[in-house]
């Protein structure tokens, strides 16, 4: 696969929803000329009713996150799969850097540099701090964008379907196959969770999860104790 064998429109956009209403508007305004597949988990609010209105193509597939990605990538026709969480918006001409990531043999999947919408020096350390590891490490998260050709992804047999960290999984099986790349550009994900539960919380249930997955800890009870 090179860079001028790919264009814009061979790029499938999958996004997972619940209850997301308040966000499909900046969603839809995000997004360029490529497939998009909207795939709702069962929301209760109008997020498929405003989806719709905007003129995405709307699955509905319930069973957790990890299953709704799998079921839109079984039903995209891109040759290129970028898996995007709807409270995350795209950089400005994101396809090109990302197509070129994807035309180095060596590079198995890829994802985007993170920002945090909203202000203060806490949330962007939290960004610089995630940007740090996701290049050290090569282990980014799905609110960065998570991309792949889609024979590569039918390839390792998808997303892990887990109940949570279902996107570390996966990456960490790409990882073990080759490079994943870090684009510097960055994608814009809510500052929600970090506002309703507060930046220090927030933080330590995330790398107390991480920590979990790594221990192998049954992702049931890990998921469990997010929700808390």
């Amino acid at each position: 696969m090179t860079s001028t064998d790919l264009k814009t429109s061979d790029i499938s956009i999958i996004i997972p929803t619940f209850n997301e209403e308040r966000h499909i508007d900046a969603l839809a305004d995000s997004l360029q000329s490529c497939e998009v597949i909207i795939v709702d988990g069962g929301s209760s609010d109008r997020t498929v009713l405003f989806a719709r209105k905007r003129g995405l193509h709307v699955e509905q597939c319930p069973g957790g996150r990890a299953a709704q990605l799998n079921y839109g990538a079984a039903r995209a026709a891109g040759r290129v799969l970028l898996f995007l969480h709807a409270d995350t918006l795209l950089p400005e001409d994101f396809a090109v850097p990302l197509l070129q990531a994807l035309a180095d043999r060596d590079v198995v999947a890829g994802a985007f540099s993170l920002s945090i919408q909203g202000a203060g020096p806490a949330l962007r350390f939290i960004a610089l701090a995630a940007n740090i590891r996701s290049r050290l490490l090569q282990l980014p998260y799905g609110d960065q964008g998570i991309f792949i050709a889609s024979d590569q992804f039918q390839r390792f047999g998808g997303f892990p379907e887990i109940p949570i960290m279902e996107d570390l999984a996966f990456i960490r099986k790409a990882g073990a196959l080759g490079k994943i790349r870090i684009l510097p550009q960055c994608v814009r994900t809510s500052a929600r969770r970090w506002q309703r539960l507060g930046v220090v919380r927030t933080t330590l249930i995330n790398q107390l999860m991480i920590l979990g997955f790594i221990l192998r800890i049954p992702p049931e009870r890990l998921a469990s104790l997010y929700r808390r």
